[in-house]
């Protein structure tokens, strides 16, 4: 009889000790998962191997790995491709102030989730460029700058990503400096310097406040539409090719992502054209037979958006 209840007695201490030790493994406090920083998710995703390699060259390593709060509009290695950066070699060849100045054009300061986005359409966000990208939240998803957002709520412990699949370009200028600041548009600015000439100050219009929609004939388009030269434009009459300028323009910010089916914007001469989204975005004017391809959207201004036409628009 002792020896069972010696044993009965070391039975209730061993479990009366589990118990202490049970009890006290529960009141430890057990670490807080972390979510990682946008630098490490930068660094973890081959996708944004570019991304992470132009934030190096620029400078901005330690701010996407710092406190934060930020929220970056990430483009992936495929939008750096095609914004004219085939490796990460040219990434790191190219010059960190203007990489800088591109990256902190994707870059909001404070944390907004897909749900905290300004609807808009096109409301005016600052970034932390200091300048201003516009977004759009609307029944097909979520856009900057007319850009789809193809994953968001990427969520890290200092901010958020959205993933796009192009680089936000930030406006070098207003609409006419934008233009004559490319190669393809040397027949567009010498029609809108020679119309300018006559009743219309087109170039003052296009370079004021805005804002503005243009759809930009390329150089191709103008010969195509009989001026074989830029003498040629310049010696056309000044209001015929005002009249024919203007009717290129919509006195609204519209991006691609804006254009709708079917739609007849109208056009600061007056006008409509038609919009048809079918077979691939085209914008035809009324007394043109065939639509003119849309064929580079959302060239950014200070004043507006450039859309890229082949084809010149009649009235």
């Amino acid at each position: 009889m002792k020896s069972t209840s010696i044993l009965k007695n070391l039975v209730f201490a061993s479990l009366l000790a589990l118990s202490i030790i049970s009890c006290k493994k529960d009141e430890d406090p057990q670490p807080t998962p972390t979510d990682p920083t946008l630098a490490e998710i930068a660094a973890s995703d081959t996708s944004f191997s570019f991304l992470l390699a132009a934030a190096t060259e620029a400078g901005l390593a330690d701010e996407l790995a710092g406190p934060g709060p930020l929220t970056v509009f990430a483009p992936t290695n495929n939008a750096f491709r095609a914004a004219g950066f085939a490796t990460v070699e040219a990434i790191e060849a190219a010059d960190p102030a203007a990489l800088a100045a591109i990256l902190t054009y994707h870059i909001i300061a404070g944390t907004v989730e897909s749900g905290d986005v300004p609807v808009g359409p096109n409301a005016a966000v600052t970034v932390l460029s200091g300048g201003t990208v516009y977004t759009t939240v609307n029944s097909n998803g979520v856009f900057v700058n007319g850009v789809e957002v193809v994953t968001a709520d990427v969520l890290a412990s200092n901010g958020v990503i959205h993933v796009i699949e192009k680089v936000l370009i930030p406006p070098a200028g207003n609409i006419v400096e934008t233009a004559a600041a490319s190669a393809d548009f040397t027949y567009l600015v010498a029609a809108v310097t020679r119309a300018s000439e006559g009743a219309t100050d087109v170039a003052g219009v296009l370079s004021g406040t805005g804002p503005f929609t243009v759809f930009a004939p390329t150089n191709q388009a103008f010969i195509d539409a009989g001026f074989a030269t830029i003498a040629d434009i310049q010696a056309a009459d000044p209001d015929d090719l005002a009249a024919i300028l203007t009717y290129h323009v919509i006195a609204a910010r519209v991006f691609s992502s804006d254009l709708t089916d079917g739609a007849t914007p109208a056009t600061v001469n007056g006008g409509t054209v038609l919009i048809d989204l079918t077979d691939g975005a085209t914008v035809k004017g009324n007394s043109n037979a065939t639509p003119s391809g849309i064929v580079a959207t959302d060239i950014v201004a200070t004043n507006g958006v450039i859309h890229v036409i082949d084809e010149v628009l009649l009235p």
